[in-house]
């Protein structure tokens, strides 16, 4: 099954990194205790096109479930504009970190190059 990313993106103007720091601190919580939910891995985003979030999910089935209508609301509450959504299959991962590389979740060996 492939993995998915869902990228969370605010038409907001860019912030400070100190903002963008605070922000993101202030939430990572939440995201560090959806690892029993499917999330693999959230990064914050913060640029000249806005703020928002790459999420990396085990299948879009937990990504689904996580990313709901309420949820939505939610985050336009927080954040005072709707997020956009844009939803990825990902079958293959590379992971320089893991030095490994990763079809539908599962690490694969590679010929040497």
């Amino acid at each position: 099954m492939a993995n998915c990313i869902v990228v969370v993106q605010f038409d907001l103007p860019k912030r400070t990194e100190e903002q963008a720091v605070k922000g993101g601190a202030s939430t990572a919580p939440i995201y560090r205790g959806l690892a029993n939910k499917g999330l693999i891995r959230k990064d914050y985003l913060n640029g000249e096109s806005g703020t928002g979030g790459v999420y990396l999910w085990d299948s879009r089935e937990s990504a689904e479930a996580w990313f709901t209508e309420e949820r939505i609301a939610e985050l336009t509450q927080r954040f005072g504009v709707r997020p956009r959504l844009t939803w990825y299959d990902t079958h293959v991962t590379v992971d320089n970190l893991k030095d490994e590389t990763r079809v539908n979740g599962k690490a694969i060996e590679m010929a040497a190059t």
